[in-house]
């Protein structure tokens, strides 16, 4: 089992000057670049990375340095599989001689990114490469250009990072177990994208409470409704909490993801708008926290829930469907409920769910979850296929005698 380096040995590392590998997910590219935060650049550094690395040594920068800079990107429309976002190459003005030596590309990345740099500085077409990261870095763009990016503002310092891919003796991409042994050849940390992904997630407040007030409910009481803001992608998500009678005891939540067929219209398809007025009846009764994400269609969107369902009906299931539309089984991800528990206090709870893999999820952030309480709702006609698709290939714990 691979054990990588945690995100604070990575800042420490990256702080003191040093490099780092960061890995992204086996899903995505599945490759490891070598991460030099850009204000500690040296030609041995450079030089390491041609000789060692073999890849093609990038500039990730904040948004801002490149506008500071005005590059234009590469491609007016960017086709590239993973979005990556290159823009035009770079060489330092002065100071160069044919600008690809170690020492050559070291002094451009030095120009590039010193606090008052502009446009007149630097020149195209060059060796250096840049690439301009997402705002929202890894929560918003799950690579390695984010990532650096994302490590240099952990550490302190200016936005701004050298990368460049591993790539093996014989040419072909390393992979885990390659940069396993390259990162203890050449001591290095080696870290993943997911890890930083759930280092800021805990360690920052990315959705913020937007306006509140009681909703009386015809057929629940009163609730107080809370809508928070997503700060990376600006979704709203919402809350509905009962105050309980006896504050001492366990929080009583339901994680509910959007589901407008069901909860709204009440689509037989599926179980999912009674698995919501069971869960509100529960919490009404002995008070908790409703978290409602909107996550239409296991995280793909009602366009790709319709599709999904016109496949069904040509005799697909449900997870088949959504693989066959290039989606996972379930796209969610409970992020942004553990943020919103967070906001309430909420670190112990009793989870309303069928699914362990919530609350697997949920652990994963540090919660405990004392107990699963299961919503009970007797399938119908029209949705036992789909329930029993659910319960086989998804795990969800569910009777459906």
């Amino acid at each position: 089992m691979t054990t990588f380096a945690s995100i604070e040995k990575a800042i420490e590392t990256l702080k003191a000057g040093r490099m780092i590998i960061l890995m992204d997910d086996e899903n995505r590219e599945n490759e490891g670049d070598l991460v030099l935060a850009a204000e500690h650049v040296t030609p041995e550094a450079i030089n390491f990375m041609a000789r060692f690395g073999r890849g093609l040594i990038c500039l990730p920068m904040a948004a801002d340095m490149i506008e500071r800079l005005n590059l234009p990107m590469m491609a007016s429309r960017n086709r590239s599989p993973y979005g990556t976002a290159f823009t035009v190459s770079i060489e330092a003005a002065e100071g160069v001689s044919t600008g690809i030596s170690a020492q050559d590309r070291a002094h451009t990345i030095r120009v590039a990114v010193k606090a008052d740099a502009c446009a007149a500085d630097i020149i195209s077409p060059g060796h250096i490469f840049p690439l301009r990261a997402r705002e929202g870095g890894v929560l918003e763009r799950q690579g390695q250009t984010e990532g650096s990016v994302d490590l240099a503002k952990l550490a302190g310092l200016t936005p701004a990072a050298v990368i460049c891919e591993i790539i093996n003796d014989d040419g072909s991409m390393s992979r885990l177990s390659a940069l396993e042994l390259f990162a203890k050849e050449h001591d290095l940390p080696l870290v993943s994208v997911r890890d930083l992904i759930d280092y800021r997630i805990k360690h920052e407040n990315l959705v913020i409470p937007a306006a509140s007030s009681s909703i009386p409910m015809q057929d629940f009481g009163v609730f107080e409704m809370t809508v928070f803001e997503n700060q990376i992608d600006g979704l709203e998500h919402f809350t509905l909490l009962k105050k309980p009678e006896h504050s001492n005891k366990v929080p009583l939540v339901r994680v509910h993801s959007e589901c407008i067929t069901g909860d709204v219209f009440g689509s037989c398809r599926c179980d999912c708008g009674n698995q919501l007025k069971q869960s509100l009846a529960l919490l009404a009764k002995e008070g908790g926290l409703l978290i409602y994400l909107r996550q239409e269609g296991r995280g793909i969107g009602l366009k790709n829930k319709l599709k999904a369902y016109a496949l069904q009906e040509k005799g697909m299931d449900t997870v088949e469907a959504n693989l066959s539309l290039g989606f996972s089984a379930d796209s969610r991800d409970y992020a942004v409920a553990y943020q919103m528990l967070k906001y309430f206090g909420i670190e112990t709870l009793r989870l309303l769910t069928n699914n362990p893999q919530k609350v697997a999820a949920l652990e994963k952030y540090g919660l405990t979850v004392s107990e699963r309480v299961p919503v009970i709702v007797p399938p119908l006609e029209t949705n036992r296929n789909y329930l029993k698709v659910k319960k086989q290939k998804l795990g969800h714990l569910l009777d459906l005698e």
